[in-house]
């Protein structure tokens, strides 16, 4: 887990309404190009950790007989029904439960996935217990945004979001230090995940980049959206100064932009995946 920090039920409370406008989507086609990199066939049963509204569970249920998404928050997960309703997706359902409280009986899987998850556990357990809960050769899968990604091709035909000028406003009302439930996160989150799961006995590291760059335009709200969606500026954090700050927030925007309208690029998709020795039960 990270430095001096405790996981509390409040890490992403009151975020869950905020996610599906807020967030930007991963990188068109990032299911069919990790599908066809672990060789899926409809077979199996996929477990998505820390699942949040059930983004990848979503997308990657129609490669497996069974989707199973996992996460400590029912809002969210009331989220993830929503949307599996709306998009007629039967094959998913959805456990209120933490990584460290797996195996939790639930079976056997050919894949398992955390999505920008997995530095909010203690990983050296989780990974420990995940090798077990795989099938001889299945796949541990971490998915994240593209970190450090190439530079701007070209300009952006509107004012980009001001995430440096809310990233300040957000310190100067909850602190200079990254806030992140009832505690804070002094040294940020945890990296190497190549490092733990070589400790836990995984192997046949690979690395897939799916590309995206689209240009998306983006409006106020949706911007205030993304904000509220964070750990780091979840609603509860402001207390009884949540009007206050959203009110700040959107003169922030509208300096920025006048008309409340802007533009960002999608970022890239990185997927690291590992696999379980096949000789392994």
């Amino acid at each position: 887990m990270p430095d001096g920090w405790q996981w509390d039920s409040t890490l992403f409370k009151g975020s869950a309404a905020y996610y599906e406008r807020g967030r930007l989507p991963y990188a068109p086609g990032f299911a069919e190009t990790l599908a066809t990199a672990l060789g899926l066939d409809g077979r199996g049963r996929l477990l998505d950790v820390g699942c949040g509204p059930g983004t990848v569970t979503l997308a990657m249920a129609r490669f497996f007989t069974e989707a199973v998404g996992l996460d400590p928050d029912e809002d969210m997960l009331a989220e993830a029904g929503r949307q599996a309703r709306r998009r007629g997706v039967t094959s998913a359902r959805w456990m209120t439960a933490r990584a460290e409280d797996l195996p939790a009986n639930l079976g056997e899987f050919r894949v398992v996935v955390f999505a920008q998850s997995f530095h909010w556990t203690d990983r050296d357990r989780v990974a420990a217990t995940v090798l077990e809960m795989l099938e001889p050769g299945g796949a541990f899968v971490h998915i994240s945004d593209l970190k450090n990604p190439p530079a701007e091709p070209a300009p952006l035909p509107l004012p980009a979001p001001p995430y440096a000028q809310i990233s300040n406003l957000a310190r100067k009302y909850l602190g200079p230090v990254r806030r992140a439930g009832q505690g804070t996160l002094v040294n940020g989150t945890p990296d190497r995940e190549d490092l733990v799961l070589a400790r836990a006995g995984f192997e046949d590291f690979e690395r897939h980049i799916v590309m995206a760059g689209e240009v998306v335009n983006r409006t106020a709200d949706d911007i205030v959206a993304w904000v509220f969606s964070r750990s780091d500026s979840a609603p509860h954090l402001f207390g009884d100064r949540l009007e206050d700050f959203e009110r700040d927030l959107r003169t922030v925007l509208r300096q920025v932009s006048p008309d409340n309208r802007f533009a960002e690029r999608l970022p890239a998709t990185e997927m690291m995946t590992w696999r379980k020795p096949h000789g392994e039960r």
